[in-house]
C-alpha cells in the first residue's frame, strides 16, 4: 500500500504538505500508521498546477526522505492545487514510470490500493486500453491501467462515471481470475480546476482517507493519514464514496463500480459464472 496527500485552495508551498507537518507525507513514507506496511520507499512523485493548464510533474525512485531535490523543490514551489504520493509496490518494479502521479493532458491521477491478481491478467487489462491511448502506457502498474481506462471511459466529462466503469472492468477481471481482494482503492485526481477523491473496496478493508478544511490557510488537504496528530477535525471519508472539492465546498456521492454479475474468464472475453462478493 502507498500513502498520498493532495491540496486545493489558496496557494501554499508544497513543503506545507510534503515535509513540514509532524506527520507529513515524507514522515509517512517511513512511518505510516494506517497502512499494512509502515515503509513506503519504492519511489515518490508530485504533480502541481501553476501557470499552465497541464501539471508539472516530478517523480523518482528514491525513498522520499532521502531525496534532497524533492525537499528543495517543495521549499520553493507554490501551488493552489497539487497531488503528492509515496509508493509501496504491490509487485511491479521500482521504476520512475511506475511512480505516481500519472498525467494525461491536464489530468493528474494517483492511487493507493490493489487489484487482486493483476499480475496474472495484466495483458488482458492492457488490451482494454484503446489504441489511441496506449502510447501513454509507460509503466506496468494496475494504477496507470485504471487511469487510462478512465480516460477512455470519458474522464473529461464524467469523472465519477468514468472511474466507476473503469474500476468495474478491472474488478470483473479479478473476479474471473478468482483472486482476492478484487478491488481496494483510494484515488485522487484533478483537471486543474477541481480535486476529486474516492474510497472503495470490494471487501471490508478500504484504505483510509481523510480531508480537512483550514480556515487560516484557506485551503483543504485530502490525505491517506492526518498530517498532524493533534488536530481533531479531520473528516474520515466513508467507503463507497466519491468526493468533489472546489473552493471551500466538499460534495460527496456514492461510488459504485459498474460490474457484471459474472467475472471475465481467463481469455478476457466470456464471463465466468462466479459469485461477486
Amino acid at each position: 500500500m502507498c500513502r498520498w496527500a493532495a491540496y486545493i485552495g489558496a496557494p501554499i508551498f508544497l513543503e506545507d504538505i510534503i515535509s513540514r507537518p509532524a506527520h507529513s507525507l515524507i514522515v509517512q513514507a517511513r512511518d505510516a500508521s494506517e497502512c499494512k506496511t509502515a515503509i513506503n520507499a519504492d519511489g515518490f512523485g508530485v504533480a502541481w498546477y501553476a501557470h499552465r493548464p497541464e501539471p508539472g510533474l516530478y517523480r523518482d525512485v528514491l525513498p522520499a526522505w532521502s531525496d534532497h531535490n524533492l525537499r528543495a523543490l517543495a521549499e520553493q514551489v507554490k501551488s493552489s492545487l497539487f497531488l503528492a504520493h509515496v509508493r509501496a509496490s504491490t509487485g511491479t518494479a521500482t521504476s520512475r514510470n511506475n511512480c505516481h502521479p500519472f498525467t494525461h493532458g491536464r489530468w493528474s491521477f494517483m492511487h493507493n490500493g490493489q487489484i487482486g491478481g493483476f499480475e496474472r491478467f495484466r495483458k488482458r487489462a492492457d488490451m482494454l486500453i484503446p489504441d489511441a491511448l496506449y502510447d501513454q502506457r509507460r509503466g506496468a502498474t494496475d494504477s496507470e491501467a485504471l487511469f487510462l481506462l478512465a480516460v477512455a471511459e470519458g474522464l473529461e466529462d464524467d469523472p465519477k462515471g468514468a472511474l466507476e466503469r473503469a474500476a468495474g472492468q478491472l474488478h470483473d477481471l479479478s473476479v474471473g481470475y478468482g483472486t482476492t481482494p478484487h478491488l481496494r482503492l483510494t484515488c485522487a485526481l484533478s483537471d486543474g480546476d477541481r480535486l476529486y477523491a474516492l474510497r472503495y473496496a470490494s471487501d471490508d478493508f478500504a484504505p483510509s482517507l481523510y480531508h480537512r478544511w483550514s480556515a487560516s490557510r484557506n485551503g483543504r488537504a485530502v490525505v491517506s493519514e492526518p498530517l498532524e496528530t493533534g488536530e481533531a477535525d479531520w473528516v474520515p471519508v466513508a467507503p463507497g464514496t466519491f468526493m468533489t472539492f472546489e473552493e471551500d465546498q466538499a460534495r460527496s456521492e456514492p461510488f459504485v463500480p459498474v460490474t457484471s454479475s459474472a467475472g471475465m474468464d481467463c481469455t478476457g472475453t466470456a464471463p465466468l459464472k462466479v459469485m461477486v462478493r
